[in-house]
């Protein structure tokens, strides 16, 4: 139901005008009143925003930690939903960084008390991080069954049994309601690509299903993360085409705080994958008693084709260290990838002879179709020649090819930015070097406004930085933890986390990946000691005595993998358009993490190789205090 926008209405003023007033009351007023400290940095954010949602531009909003950023997006967001009768969305980097906007001491909630506004907001998290059903019986149906199975049926609705009336139906079923699980348990039974949610004969309890229902009906605000927002974009259409709804409402306007990271989203939601043992087990499935002779055929020839490509693909691999392996294009290869188009687009053509005979079960059939179309779309892009991107990686311990259609600036210039909705980036960081031109490049941005406001906070009281050049750097950061202060370390890349967490993993540390993000966060709150982390250069909000010092392992330069190599491919000079700004934009957030509240005290440690130490002069340009 449409709500009442906060604020009077009159003849004589446009909505603008009185939002305008509004907000300076808000700011000048009713926040003072209650104790707040309001900054002029914050009150010229919110009149910017204002002016965006009026004029429907993009705008870069960069200001400063502790500008109250939040703040300042939520007034103007709540009030333009009200006056559209749209929800706005507000798209986060992470799932931890949305629990913290929407716990219950944050921003959101204390608006709702001070301003006796009952704001609307709900949550719609992606898809992987809500429990599959189907998944799940498979891990009944085991041989080996995992003793955490049990622990999570004890934890399901009585519904999901068939156990109550729908009445009592409520949405279920998301990661952080199993965080006593792994992420590499959870894996085991959370949504997968592979499932078909659209034809599953068990998704009216399906808790991704019902909370996708719940969070469509907000009339102020969805929060979401970067990746579904993506998600959501990459498939309307096909969505549409196929009578579904699109994933996310439609929307008045977008808010996508910490947006510097809104390419990275981008670039996962585009991309196809193919893994080596889906197909393998669908063919399995496709395998029943009734089955037309030269139906039989098309599935022996797929699954010999897959399996020879995979052979093939793993010998055209150039570096098996690499995250994203890139690849060899030899023209054995090529005829490989081909043949696997043709093979596929004949058996289609008998899934429609086999669908009139009913020979295979309808929900199989629907399953197998619609993986074999998005397999036929991966190969296709994989044969042809174009601008497409490619690599192999693990997912879930499984070597998959990856193939993502071409640089996202393209995409999300059709499909996110063409002008149609406001947009508005928050950040600390969306600036390198005082301009906006390489993010907006990235991102396909043509036109924007931008605004620049700098941190309230005495950094050169309140913050040390101290640079070293250790012979061994593990070493150095148990040396620096023997003081027993509260202490992130953060790692550029996976691979050097890793290596650390097998040198040191029965060190009192809490590594990313034990639970769930947020749940880990949580437990490193209650005992705040080491928290070692390869994803946290943003997102993360620990003031006062929880974080007093940042050990920065190394530096953040981008990877050497396919999607950057075409970056610099793309570019006159790579290192000073796609690595160096890269790195400078990455370590404002790692280094952003120490001073969160005027009452924040501590250090930064960088650790630096000597070949790292010649960038120093570079990154100093970006830091808030002069190292040591």
């Amino acid at each position: 139901m449409r709500k009442n926008i906060p604020f009077e209405l009159s003849k004589d003023q446009s909505f603008y005008q009185s939002l305008s007033n509004w907000l300076g009351d808000v700011f000048y007023d009713t926040l003072p009143e209650n104790g707040y400290e309001i900054r002029d940095e914050q009150v010229y954010m919110a009149f910017q925003i204002e002016k965006a949602l009026q004029s429907k531009s993009v705008l870069f909003a960069e200001a400063g930690v502790g500008t109250g950023k939040t703040m300042a997006y939520l007034l103007p967001s709540i009030a333009y939903a009200r006056y559209t009768g749209k929800p706005v969305i507000i798209a986060c980097s992470d799932e931890a960084l949305i629990e913290q906007l929407i716990k219950p001491e944050g921003d959101i909630s204390r608006l709702s008390e001070l301003l006796n506004l009952s704001i609307d907001v709900r949550l719609a998290k992606s898809r992987e991080e809500y429990l599959c059903l189907q998944r799940l019986d498979e891990q009944r149906r085991g041989f080996d069954v995992p003793e955490f199975v049990d622990e999570i049926d004890d934890r399901l609705p009585e519904f999901v049994f068939g156990g109550s009336s729908l009445q009592k139906v409520y949405p279920y079923g998301d990661r952080k309601e199993f965080s006593f699980l792994t992420d590499e348990q959870w894996k085991l039974v959370n949504y997968h690509p592979v499932q078909q949610c659209s034809i599953c004969d068990i998704k009216n309890q399906c808790g991704q299903t019902i909370s996708r229902q719940f969070y469509r009906q907000a009339t102020d605000l969805v929060i979401c993360s970067h990746e579904f927002l993506m998600e959501h974009l990459w498939t309307a259409e096909s969505r549409k085409r196929q009578e579904q709804l699109p994933l996310l409402p439609e929307a008045s306007a977008i808010v996508l705080d910490e947006g510097h990271l809104v390419e990275f989203a981008a670039q996962e939601a585009f991309t196809l994958k193919v893994q080596s043992e889906s197909l393998l087990d669908l063919l399995e499935k496709a395998r029943v008693e009734g089955l037309r002779p030269k139906t039989l055929h098309y599935l022996d020839v797929l699954e010999e084709a897959h399996l020879a490509f995979f052979e093939l693909l793993r010998s055209s691999i150039d570096n098996d260290m690499l995250e994203k392996m890139t690849i060899r294009h030899t023209d054995e290869l090529k005829a490989a990838s081909g043949l696997l188009v043709r093979t596929v687009e004949a058996l289609l053509e008998e899934f429609v002879f086999e669908g009139e005979m009913y020979s295979i079960e309808s929900y199989d059939m629907k399953l197998m179709e619609e993986y074999l179309e998005d397999y036929l779309q991966a190969f296709q892009l994989f044969t042809e020649d174009n601008e497409a991107i490619d690599w192999v990686e693990e997912v879930d311990g499984i070597e998959t090819l990856a193939i993502m259609p071409e640089l996202v600036d393209e995409q999300l210039a059709e499909k996110l930015f063409n002008g149609t909705l406001p947009i508005i980036f928050s950040s600390a960081t969306l600036s390198v070097e005082q301009t906006f031109d390489y993010l907006a490049g990235n991102l396909g941005i043509a036109d924007y406004q931008s605004l620049q406001v700098a941190s309230p906070f005495d950094y050169e009281e309140v913050m040390t930085i101290h640079v070293s050049e250790p012979v061994d750097k593990s070493e150095k950061v148990l040396e620096l933890l023997k003081s027993e202060e509260p202490t992130l370390v953060l790692f550029a890349t996976k691979e050097s986390f890793e290596q650390f967490q097998l040198m040191y993993g029965h060190e009192d540390i809490l590594f990313e990946g034990e639970q769930e993000m947020s749940s880990l966060i949580e437990a490193y709150k209650e005992k705040p000691s080491v928290l070692a982390s390869y994803s946290l250069w943003e997102g993360l909000d620990l003031p006062q005595d929880l974080l007093t010092r940042v050990i920065v392992y190394d530096l953040p330069f981008p990877p050497n993998d396919p999607i950057f190599n075409a970056k610099r491919a793309a570019s006159f000079n790579a290192f000073e358009e796609v690595d160096l700004p890269f790195m400078k934009m990455r370590m404002k957030q790692g280094v952003g993490r120490l001073i969160r509240t005027e009452k924040d005290r501590g250090s930064i440690e960088i650790l630096l190789t000597a070949s790292e130490k010649a960038f120093l002069q570079e990154l100093e340009q970006e830091l808030p205090v002069s190292p040591k």
